[in-house]
């Protein structure tokens, strides 16, 4: 008979090192000789798809899924975080909250490290503080704006032809604001700036004509329904990172007062602009469809690092502004 794999053989594959995210609709998710399957319906047959668990990071469970009780334990032995959504990724719901955008479902072990946990809340609660971390977060985003699109694997791209000295120049500008940030408004007022900015800048770029941003998807514009669609793959990501190191979502530098896992939105912004906002315009204007756009994503976040970018940062920030006098 086969020995029965432990919980920690399944966690060989370090988070940030796993290669899969899966988004599933209109299928049962359940334990099917042992491995974690989704079944979806053809005609009179069942079709099992095997999920490995073990190099998989997040799974979100969209339109028309379920999910079993053997299912979500072996989820949680392999530390893979599950996140209910709506159609296309967006919004992001969880079982246990009742609003939109909120949470992920993330699995409780008496054995979660402490050591970053305890550098976090020895300076969360100095305002200042906090102001620092959050400026250090927006620093790291810039930079890998900077390093991701005035890229040569970005320039290859003949839909997205970017004007690389205005993006220079706003990036500096945006950087040199941050050290003349008093408080997290002010710092969101300048993150706010750039941000237009960008979609602005991406929008030319692609040759897209006029954008304005609008939430949960803009109705049957396709870069705004992306850009949602892209950016909860990054708040996936983000949420294990957070999970991985062992800090509660509500421990934000920036979102906190407005949202309740705020910290997952922070450290989502690392990567966010940077890898999501071009492939959203690329993929709208390339004609993509859905799978297709979520492939350039996750594509990206395996190139970039995505997911080492995010833990790294925070357990940097962690360690140099606890030790800040």
């Amino acid at each position: 008979m086969t020995n029965a794999l432990m919980p920690a053989e399944l966690k060989t594959i370090l988070h940030s090192k796993r290669s899969n995210i899966y988004y599933l609709q209109y299928c049962r998710v359940l334990v099917n000789g042992g491995r974690v399957e989704y079944v979806t319906e053809e005609g009179k047959q069942s079709l099992y798809w095997n999920i490995p668990i073990a190099n998989t990071t997040v799974v979100m469970l969209g339109t028309g899924t379920s999910v079993t009780q053997a299912a979500m334990r072996e989820f949680a032995r392999a530390g893979v975080l599950v996140g209910f959504c709506g159609g296309g990724g967006t919004p992001l719901y969880s079982a246990n909250e009742v609003e939109v955008n909120v949470s992920w479902l993330t699995f409780q072990s008496e054995y979660r490290p402490t050591e970053y946990l305890q550098q976090w809340v020895s300076f969360w609660f100095d305002e200042q503080k906090r102001l620092a971390a959050a400026v250090t977060f927006q620093k790291v985003r810039s930079e890998q704006i900077r390093k991701h699109w005035l890229s040569a694997t970005l320039a290859r791209e003949d839909a997205f032809q970017l004007d690389t000295a205005r993006t220079e120049s706003l990036l500096q500008r945006f950087e040199q604001s941050l050290s003349q940030c008093q408080n997290t408004g002010e710092l969101m007022g300048q993150e706010a700036v750039l941000t237009k900015a960008l979609y602005k800048l991406a929008a030319t770029a692609a040759r897209y004509g006029d954008f304005t941003r609008a939430k949960r998807g803009g109705g049957v514009d396709v870069a705004n329904r992306y850009l949602d669609h892209g950016n909860y793959l990054a708040y996936g990501l983000a949420a294990t990172a957070v999970w991985v190191i062992g800090l509660p979502h509500g421990l934000a530098v920036m979102h906190g007062k407005t949202r309740r896992g705020g910290l997952v939105f922070d450290v989502a912004d690392l990567i966010k602009d940077a890898l999501i906002l071009p492939q959203a315009f690329i993929a709208a204007m390339n004609g993509e469809d859905e799978q297709e756009f979520r492939q350039r994503c996750l594509s990206n976040f395996q190139r970039a690092d995505a997911l080492d970018i995010m833990i790294e940062t925070v357990q940097n920030v962690a360690h140099e502004i606890s030790q800040q006098p």
